[in-house]
């Protein structure tokens, strides 16, 4: 029987144009993994990530949530965050285990500004991350970031934002490897002060691979400098699958006698 991971893989990389997809990065759980082409998120590509309701304006769950999805990578060069709006709080990156001392920040002027400097740091040398927060990517855009992720490998993050709040948002082409709706989850308590940050992710769209729903928490066990030996646990753990994108029954309650 052929390899399920590996056919997936192969009509990602026809969708992509026949470059094929090239490296992916494992959550290392297996209830995620399996639903992304190659067992992981594909890099040399870009990826959406929206929130809900006035996350929109503040994009502050799918920022922390993006930044951890290229933790890793940003151990292996430079990476590139275009704002709209210059409220990024680097330190809070470092408190997640980003390696804020990487990243550049370029503040745009307008919507297009972000997304052809988005494009130029994508195919730019040493960079292999690159977060773009916009309002939404076009399908001649999206093509274009494709474009430019295969010039030289870096994997792009849309970060779907109106920083200034107004509108409903304007329709997104289909370019985008994933599709992502990130959104804050409770943490679990912890013995002494707060427990590690949670999200609610849902895979609303996957190129060679398949919807899905989870609740991930930032992993207290990620370890920078095992990532630069490629060993080592991804910065997000998985905590529980989301069946049909909603949470398991709650048991019927028992009173004692």
């Amino acid at each position: 029987m052929p390899d399920v991971r590996a056919l997936r893989a192969k009509i990602a990389a026809i969708e992509a144009g026949g470059r094929g997809v090239g490296e992916t990065l494992p959550f290392g759980a297996a209830g995620l993994d399996g639903f992304l082409p190659g067992g992981g998120l594909p890099l040399g590509r870009w990826h959406e990530l929206a929130g809900e309701g006035l996350e929109m304006e503040t994009a502050a769950a799918p920022a922390a949530f993006a930044a951890l999805m290229a933790a890793p990578l940003a151990r292996r060069g430079q990476a590139v965050w275009v704002l709209r709006r210059d409220d990024l709080y680097a330190p809070g990156l470092v408190g997640l285990g980003f390696p804020a001392e990487r990243l550049i920040q370029v503040c745009a002027r307008d919507e297009a500004e972000a997304l052809s400097v988005t494009e130029d740091a994508l195919a730019t040398a040493g960079v292999a991350a690159v977060f773009c927060e916009t309002d939404a990517v076009d399908l001649v855009a999206g093509r274009r970031l494709q474009l430019a992720c295969e010039r030289r490998g870096a994997t792009g993050f849309v970060i779907r934002r109106r920083p200034y709040g107004g509108g409903e948002g304007r329709a997104t082409g289909s370019a985008a490897a994933t599709r992502w709706r990130i959104a804050a989850e409770p943490g679990a308590p912890a013995e002494f002060g707060l427990g590690a940050p949670r999200w609610r992710a849902v895979l609303e769209r996957c190129r060679g691979g398949r919807p899905g729903a989870w609740i991930l928490e930032a992993s207290t066990a990620f370890d920078p400098l095992a990532w630069e030996q490629a060993h080592g646990t991804h910065p997000l753990r998985l905590v529980a699958e989301l069946g049909d994108r909603q949470l398991a029954p709650a048991q019927p309650l028992r009173l004692s006698a």
